[in-house]
């Protein structure tokens, strides 16, 4: 049987890629935990997922998942993983499909009490309506990650272009309560709540073209980590990033987005259970300033050993 603990006895898949609008950038977060891990003294390698039954090399004891977005994120991987009998990294099936759906995640938020933008959804199925939210607002697809069809609406000019595109990804369309505010963000590992970081786009907000500007070649964005932020205020959005992470019953570790408006209050965005792992993004920076610091490699083995603590004993002996 597979021990608990990443080790050189242990091969490690680390799935890339997918069919899914986040591929590009999945294959980023591979390319680097594979090296991570090789680095390490691991026995790694690299699996680029094109379909939904990728195969795995024989005698993989952890797949370790970075197929951000549709397939990797929404549960269906988790769900063919377990049908394997291999363990995999991050988030189940049922907590992954509830993070991943942005209806259903905010629902859950608003039953524990987590503090969220007030919301409503709107069904495009027969015709495209206008919410009856007054402006400005925030419409985006509740299925997508990394601001794929995201848009801050502030003039009745701007809401059907915003709204058409938004469509594009499915008849329900999640329109928000607009916060103006700091953009931070809160990386949780097991029990361990890291250091928040800002998040300050040097223009409009953090949509793809500022989160990856590698690949759009545009957009550009500060970080900064611990946040300026006072020690209340801190341990106010923390918590409520620690809330939003246990309402959903996320397993092993997330990444939560929070606004924090000008009276210090924090809103819960959602939760990413597979958020960004190349060793310049936000869950690898906050790691590195946490105290004790991870270095990149060190947050992969602490993921990986989490992970098979968690599921290591249902791999084939």
């Amino acid at each position: 049987m597979w021990g608990c603990a990443m080790d050189e006895s242990v091969l490690i898949a680390v799935l890339m890629g997918g069919p899914g609008s986040e591929r590009e950038v999945s294959l980023s977060s591979g390319r680097a935990v594979l090296e991570a891990l090789q680095a390490e003294g691991l026995k790694a390698v690299g699996v680029d997922v094109t379909d939904t039954a990728p195969a795995l090399p024989e005698g993989t004891g952890l797949a370790f998942n970075l197929i951000h977005g549709t397939y990797g994120e929404d549960g269906e991987l988790q769900d063919y993983l377990e049908g394997l009998a291999i363990p995999y990294t991050g988030a189940g099936p049922e907590s992954s499909r509830l993070a991943f759906d942005k209806v259903a995640s905010k629902e859950r938020f608003v039953a524990a009490g987590v503090p969220a933008p007030a919301s409503e959804i709107l069904d495009v199925s027969g015709g495209m309506g206008r919410p009856k939210m007054a402006l400005p607002y925030v419409v985006k697809p509740p299925r997508e990650g990394s601001s794929v069809g995201v848009h801050i609406v502030k003039t009745e000019e701007e809401a059907a272009a915003a709204l058409e595109d938004a469509a594009r990804y499915g008849h329900e369309i999640l329109v928000e309560q607009f916060v103006d505010g700091k953009e931070l963000t809160v990386g949780i590992v097991g029990e361990e709540v890291f250091p928040i970081v800002h998040i300050v786009p040097r223009s409009g907000f953090y949509d793809m073209a500022n989160k990856y500007p590698w690949m759009s070649g545009g957009g550009s964005t500060d970080y900064y980590c611990p946040a300026d932020l006072d020690p209340e205020t801190t341990k106010n959005v923390q918590d409520a990033a620690l809330a939003a992470h246990k309402a959903l019953g996320i397993e092993v570790y997330s990444r939560v987005d929070v606004l924090l408006d000008s009276y210090g209050h924090p809103y819960i965005l959602e939760s990413n259970t597979i958020p960004g792992m190349t060793a310049s993004s936000l869950l690898p920076k906050a790691a590195a300033a946490a105290e004790p610091s991870y270095a990149f490699g060190a947050l992969c083995r602490r993921i990986g050993d989490l992970s098979l603590a968690l599921r290591g004993t249902d791999a084939p002996s």
